[in-house]
């Protein structure tokens, strides 16, 4: 928690609110950080029984503290808390969007007596000629990058790895079109509920097998690169089989097994990256900076330096969002 700086004004509160926890930022001019809170309070850990109570709340607990200070401050949210799940479900922009597109679309709710939260919609991909894909919160995100590097306005593509990772390819300021892979998730799944997991300690492995577990990582990413169409199954069961053998040691299976993962989404998201409209396009990395730091790697390995590697850009994106909506004049 970072208390408030009394000496500069606040314009805004800010909310990244997800599906386990809810990040509260205090925004000065410029979307400068003047406060920060952050409980584990997602949209499926509510401190009451689903349903408004327990947003109202968490709400409370995270902000209004804030807004007894200051009551005339403006109210925004991204993430999952507009999902079906969320608060008030804030249905989906279809791609192309930009900022000003979630802003016109968003959903307003009474969050406290005299506070209006503005939640602003997540994005639809939707062709026609393949299934649909949806985000809410990586569009805030990708908000707050563009932001942050005016340039990438014009081309970019947009790697935020996680859970759910998204490929994101965005031009003259709108998101045209974006892929979802479960990496994070079959990683999660493959280790703790297959058989592959269990060969794996359950302990952290020691520093000095750093090395040994990178080998293991990029000989991972290797694999998938040279893999031929199906080949993914068939991989996989090589975590097992490497480490029945000897041919690994225990300790560098996992990460064996997220070099297979991430480096099968590269081979699809570089060769979307490879369409003639987005060729050449920066690629930026968004997220946590040690999941980050992996990808980089591995794009490294497959021949592509990343142009950047951002950490948290939701405050920033937030702050477009308010400005779309025009909620800063006011306030």
């Amino acid at each position: 928690m970072i208390e408030p700086d009394v000496s500069a004004a606040p314009r805004l509160v800010a909310l990244d609110w997800g599906t386990s926890s809810l990040r509260a930022f205090l925004l000065g001019d410029g979307a400068r950080v003047l406060a920060q809170r952050q409980a584990d309070c997602g949209i499926l850990r509510l401190p009451a029984p689903g349903g408004r109570e327990g947003f109202e709340r968490a709400f409370a607990d995270v902000a209004g503290g804030w807004l007894a200070q200051w009551p005339r401050l403006p109210v925004v949210a991204g993430g999952m808390v507009g999902s079906a799940q969320g608060w008030r479900e804030t249905p989906y922009v279809r791609c192309p969007a930009d900022v000003g597109a979630l802003a016109s679309q968003a959903t307003r709710v009474a969050a406290a007596p005299n506070v209006e939260l503005w939640i602003a919609p997540g994005v639809l991909f939707d062709p026609g000629d393949a299934p649909p894909d949806v985000m809410r919160g990586e569009e805030i995100q990708i908000a707050g990058a563009l932001v942050k590097q005016p340039a990438w306005n014009t081309r970019a593509c947009f790697v935020l790895p996680g859970t759910h990772s998204k490929w994101a390819w965005v031009e003259s300021g709108r998101l045209l079109r974006f892929s979802t892979y479960m990496t994070g998730e079959i990683y999660a799944i493959a280790r703790q509920h297959s058989i592959l997991g269990r060969l794996m300690p359950q302990a952290d492995p020691s520093p000095s097998l750093d090395a040994t577990r990178d080998a293991a990582f990029d000989a991972a990413l290797d694999a998938a690169r040279a893999s031929r169409p199906g080949e993914l199954t068939h991989q996989l069961f090589a975590v097992r089989t490497l480490g029945l053998t000897d041919r690994l040691p225990r300790e560098a299976l996992a990460d064996y097994l997220s070099g297979l993962l991430i480096g099968h989404e590269l081979v699809s998201g570089l060769a979307q990256s490879a369409n003639a409209r987005t060729a050449g396009a920066p690629i930026v990395l968004i997220g946590e900076p040690a999941l980050c730091r992996r990808y980089a790697r591995a794009l490294q390995r497959f021949g592509v330096v990343p142009a950047a590697q951002l950490d948290n850009t939701a405050p920033l994106g937030l702050w477009a969002f308010a400005q779309a909506a025009d909620l800063l004049t006011a306030a």
